[in-house]
């Protein structure tokens, strides 16, 4: 949860053996299996990766590579369908099973919550997907900064801190939000930094508004930077 890795090598060793539980995880494509033993596409390159955790560690660098990753690919399905009304980011849940109804209600949550960007599920090709295992640094969420990103929800620290508030966490991350640790629990994006006690699982005032900008103004330059008026 904390860091308890003491170099990229061993990051990478105890991500690799907790990615590798049998779960099918995905290879070059979200949303399509791998061999047991696989990793999510750029899971192996940490130095061009950006990772977001739910409790902070000195390695957790900037989410903005998760927001922009996702950003693009919605921007290129809307590129392809000027027509759509609403801006829609796609995650396929079939690797996390066990989380599925903490998914379902941190997906919940966020669209009740802001009104420019909708998270709907899907079994096939998504903008992110969800993974489940062990991992002593916990639950974070990941991009290589190319297009594949993804949330991995650690079984300890699910069991630590409430399931939904640690799901609607990692998924701020793909909705373009930074972690605050030392925020009060009325943050959902203070993720652990309060501590188990916490219970909050909604975005506050804040947070709310900054999703609902960065998905009115993202996408807006993602469409004029790809030809399409809306």
């Amino acid at each position: 949860m904390t860091s308890l890795r003491t170099s990229a090598g061993q990051k990478n060793s105890r991500r690799l053996a907790a990615l590798a539980l049998g779960l099918g995880l995905a290879a070059a494509a979200l949303g399509t299996a791998a061999p047991a033993g696989a990793q999510p596409q750029g899971a192996d390159r940490a130095p061009a990766r950006s990772v977001a955790g739910y409790v902070g560690s000195a390695e957790n660098t900037d989410n903005k590579a998760f927001f922009d990753a996702v950003l693009k690919s919605v921007a290129q399905r809307q590129a392809a369908q000027p027509s759509l009304k609403t801006v829609t980011v796609y995650y396929n849940a079939s690797q996390a099973p066990s989380f599925r109804s903490q998914i379902a209600s941190a997906a919940s949550i966020w669209n009740s919550s802001v009104s420019n960007v909708k998270l709907q599920a899907t079994s096939g090709n998504a903008d992110f997907a969800y993974y489940e295992g062990n991992d002593p640094s916990g639950s974070y969420a990941s991009t290589n900064g190319h297009g594949s990103g993804y949330i991995f929800l650690d079984y300890a620290q699910n069991q630590q801190y409430d399931s939904i508030r640690v799901t609607a966490h990692e998924t701020g991350h793909v909705l373009g939000l930074p972690d605050h640790y030392s925020g009060p629990c009325s943050e959902l994006m203070s993720g652990g930094g309060p501590g188990p006690s916490c219970t909050n699982r909604y975005p506050n005032a804040t947070e709310k508004s900054r999703v609902n900008q960065l998905w009115a103004n993202g996408l807006a330059k993602a469409l004029a930077e790809a030809g399409v008026r809306r």
